[in-house]
């Protein structure tokens, strides 16, 4: 008896396996009814890193430059990525189930960012509902909700690889853009600084906008613009995500099979894609920065990867 439901229990599983793999590329599926809505992504290979010139024509500081140099070729094989960034409603499902706190959030102040004790997901400074993506979230955090999902799921979720998140969040393209190289564009596509930004958050009249209208002031709910070739939204702009790498300054001795780069600052993480609150010139597949694993601020959040 035992047998047999030993051998029915690993025909289930392999008949899950092999339903994964025949997925076609932009399936988009859900392995539980309050999991995120991931996107098949086809392996492939792709140039990571800044084409020439690019930097220099959006005016980044000199001070921020070649952090995405040397550009290389990276072979990235088939996974699955998030359609959206995680929300606040995914998240809150996770926070109640395994009791996970809070200890504040980095909000803007006018003069820098500053932790507030009384800030968190729950309430960022801004309005939210469960439709929006989670901000106020560490490193630490995503990881932990990746893993109960993988826990709840029996499936293998975690952050994506920066250079999956690069892959992902270009679907194909080589400009500085998924929809081309002109910032003043992005009203259309993404969340970030705009008109309605500087009319309606205080200070915002002294940070550099784009002059377009995209709608939203603060987060935008998920999927509110277009998706990209892989049919994924938000990837840049409305709020910045957390990829599982390792900071380092460049991309020198960088991995080029698609894996997470495990050393160098593991104190910082790599964080990407800009949010509703940066100038269009951080809305660029290209562009990094790190930051502490501990940190909480308010225009951060991630999405999941879920590896097939």
């Amino acid at each position: 008896m035992n047998r047999v439901l030993v051998s029915v229990s690993m025909f289930i599983v392999l008949q899950s396996v092999a339903a994964a793999q025949d997925r076609a590329p932009g399936t988009v599926f859900k392995d539980c009814a309050d999991c995120p809505e991931m996107v098949v992504i086809p392996a492939g290979r792709f140039v990571m890193g800044t084409a020439p010139g690019e930097e220099e024509r959006e005016e980044l500081s000199v001070q921020y430059r070649n952090r995405s140099q040397p550009r290389h070729g990276v072979v990235v094989a088939r996974f699955s990525a998030g359609k959206f960034e995680v929300t606040r409603g995914q998240y809150r499902a996770f926070a109640e189930a395994t009791g996970r706190g809070s200890d504040g959030c980095f909000v803007w102040s006018r003069t820098g960012f500053e932790k507030d004790p009384a800030k968190d997901w729950r309430n960022p400074g801004y309005a939210q509902d469960d439709t929006h993506p989670v901000v106020c979230v560490s490193w630490d955090d995503a990881g932990a909700y990746a893993r109960w999902l993988s826990q709840k799921t029996g499936r293998a979720y975690r952050l994506l690889t920066e250079a999956e998140w690069e892959y992902a969040a270009r679907a194909g393209t080589t400009t500085a853009r998924f929809w081309g190289d002109a910032a003043d564009r992005h009203c259309g596509y993404a969340n970030a600084a705009d008109l309605t930004t500087q009319v309606q958050v205080p200070g915002a009249s002294e940070w550099e906008i784009a002059g377009c209208d995209d709608r939203h002031a603060y987060t935008a709910p998920v999927g509110s613009y277009r998706a990209n070739a892989f049919g994924l939204h938000d990837m840049l702009g409305n709020v910045w995500e957390w990829t599982q790498d390792c900071w380092n300054e460049s991309y020198s001795g960088a991995p080029a099979d698609g894996s997470a780069w495990n050393t160098g600052d593991c104190f910082l993480r790599v964080v990407r894609g800009g949010s509703w609150e940066d100038a269009p010139l951080g809305l660029r597949a290209a562009y990094r920065v790190g930051s502490p694993t501990v940190i909480r601020v308010y225009i951060r959040g991630f999405r999941v990867a879920r590896t097939d």
